[in-house]
């Protein structure tokens, strides 16, 4: 029974309700691993005694005949998910200790559904970064390696990443802002879908740019994926941005069949110095699904070399909007004043002290766009822009593309440290192919389709039409079958 936590949830689910397992053993089965699993550094905050009670209750509704989907998966829960009376911090020392009195509309919803939490997972600051390197906890470390470097396991939701290819748990949330869903996923060799925006509820999740932030699940194939965020998904009248559109069952969706199908393959998405093997990989994707009965039609997406530029001014602008609430005041981490020190100084020391430097570098670049010499100059023009960035995807939809396909990132896992030192802009284009779905409010979802010659996973993405989550998760099942990625890593933590 050791080995029940390398199950994938669709297996648990079929399992518990045949009584072949129960909640409880899959549960313990997660928390031995996680124990023997120190090195990934991908739990931040374990559960057990919940996770425990949780999984006794969801055995007694399973028995009761009274068991959705998700009831008795054990899952872990990224940091930036406020979860009640559980340590939430947002991988931040601002908010050291804080423990919220309620909890997320996205993991209160798993939960109802009688879902298990494990604990909660590591990740970059205030969701910002794409390499798990900015955590106050330090970092998460990627479970496939290559000789003895240690690899990123991407970012921001890298704990969530390497908890669900190292089988710490069936299943884990993450959030996606510009990529922070499907580059972990890609580096992993793990399925995650950014579904559009207002389908999962921010409530309860602590904010880095508004009106970019969804929540997605991140699991161990596609079926999983279409599981878990029907449990995720519904409106939620707490949260303004919050959609009121039935959630169907995404699950009942994966036929496979997507003949007469119309993929569209992006131009601008050929990128100077693009790795070969990236190249090949997306070539290959494309055979895959006109194979699959689809058809194939290159599209243009004009204003994609404008993406990263406005993200880069607009996720910033809404993050020191967001941020200006961390002041020492109410919750989280104080600075120690001296004698004399008034309100401003408190301010200016608690805020130096609790955010990292990447934190402070984002929030003092938002802070700049936002002046008021600047506002025009910058903000406006790339709200501009992502307008037009948009308009490009709603000509390629409403033309009769059905979904599109891209490399879900430059290229595989890189070392940790590796960047550390260098310009910050290197760091931020690994962002390149996975902002443009952020900026336009569109699902999008990286789905694990080969290995570099290194041996490391390397992931395709599909982004499909708003709301249509259902034949975007299809197109990715065709997708997954074709490739027949069964590769794991190879166990050394």
């Amino acid at each position: 029974m050791t080995d029940l936590n390398n199950m994938k949830i669709a297996e648990a689910r079929d399992a518990l309700r045949k009584g072949d397992v129960t909640s409880l053993e899959l549960t313990e089965a997660c928390l031995g691993a996680i124990e023997g699993a120190g090195a990934l550094g991908a739990f931040v905050h374990n559960t057990p005694d919940l996770a425990r009670e949780q999984a006794a209750a969801a055995d007694a509704r399973i028995k009761a005949g009274d068991a959705p989907d998700m009831c008795g998966i054990p899952l872990g829960i990224k940091d930036l998910f406020c979860t009640k009376g559980v340590e939430s911090q947002a991988a931040s020392n601002i908010l050291g200790g804080f423990k919220p009195e309620y909890e997320s509309t996205v993991s209160g919803k798993l939960f109802d559904a009688g879902a298990v939490m494990l604990g909660k997972l590591n990740m970059d600051e205030f969701a910002m970064g794409s390499s798990n390197e900015t955590s106050c906890y330090g970092n998460a470390v990627n479970p496939w390696k290559v000789d003895e470097r240690q690899l990123t396991p991407g970012g921001s939701s890298g704990g969530s990443a390497s908890a669900v290819a190292a089988d710490l748990c069936l299943g884990a949330t993450g959030t996606d802002t510009g990529g922070s869903i499907r580059q972990p996923a890609a580096f992993t060799g793990i399925t995650g879908i950014k579904p559009t925006y207002g389908r999962c509820s921010r409530w309860g999740i602590v904010a880095f740019a508004s009106s970019l932030d969804q929540a997605g699940p991140m699991t161990k194939d596609v079926r999983d994926a279409a599981i878990m965020l029907e449990a995720m998904c519904g409106h939620d009248a707490k949260d303004s941005t919050s959609a009121d559109i039935a959630v169907p069952n995404f699950e009942a969706m994966l036929t496979g069949d997507i003949k007469g199908k119309t993929i569209g393959i992006p131009r601008e998405y050929y990128m100077d110095g693009m790795p070969a093997e990236i190249d090949a990989l997306w070539a290959e994707g494309r055979k895959m699904l006109a194979d699959a009965g689809a058809k194939i039609v290159d599209i243009s997406l004009p204003h994609t070399k404008y993406a990263l530029p406005a993200y880069y001014v607009i996720a910033p602008a809404e993050a020191s909007s967001n941020l200006a609430r961390y002041d020492g005041v109410r919750y989280g981490h104080r600075a120690t004043l001296e004698a004399g020190d008034g309100i401003t100084e408190m301010y200016e020391k608690t805020r130096a002290e609790g955010f990292g430097p990447e934190v402070q570098r984002r929030v003092m670049v938002g802070t700049y766009v936002l002046s008021a010499g600047f506002y025009d100059a910058y903000y406006n023009r790339a709200r501009r822009v992502r307008t037009l960035i948009k308009k490009d995807f709603e000509d390629a939809f409403a033309a009769g593309v059905d979904a599109i396909l891209t490399p879900a990132t430059p290229s595989s896992a890189f070392g940790l440290g590796e960047m550390k030192d260098a310009d910050p802009v290197q760091m931020y284009l690994n962002d390149v192919f996975t902002v443009t779905v952020n900026l336009a409010g569109l699902p999008g979802i990286s789905v694990p389709a080969g290995l570099d010659k290194s041996g490391l996973p390397l992931g395709l993405q599909l982004i499909g039409r708003p709301w249509e989550e259902g034949d975007l998760l299809n197109t990715a099942y065709a997708l997954e079958q074709a490739a027949g990625f069964v590769a794991k890593p190879a166990k050394w933590w």
